[in-house]
Formats: C-alpha cells, sequence, structure tokens
C-alpha cells in the first residue's frame, strides 16, 4: 500500500504485474493504513481494485 485508503475515497496499491509492479487506485470497506499488505478482491476497472488487508 502506497497511499492510505480512506473510509469513503480511494487509495493507492502496487501489484506485482508481470514481473514488475503497477500502481493501481485502491478502494476498501474499511479504512486502511499506509505499508499494510492487502489482497486484491475484485477488479473494478483497468486501473482500479477492490482490496483488503491481508489475513495475519
Amino acid at each position: 500500500m502506497t497511499v492510505a485508503i480512506p473510509q469513503d475515497g480511494p487509495g493507492e496499491v502496487l501489484v506485482a504485474v508481470r514481473g514488475g509492479s503497477e500502481a493501481y487506485a485502491a478502494w476498501a470497506a474499511a479504512p486502511v493504513a499506509k505499508d499494510v499488505r492487502v489482497i486484491v478482491t475484485d477488479s473494478i476497472s483497468a486501473r482500479s481494485v477492490i482490496v483488503e488487508p491481508l489475513p495475519a
């Protein structure tokens, strides 16, 4: 996570893609702090995803 996800807005995550990483706008059901590892659960568009914190 490169930019925290607030309650009602997008943040930004880096996603491993084709041997590198790319930034995507990210949305979540609850706020997620910066530098928290997340898992992508759905895609909204080509550059936007829905995430949730990675279970411990």
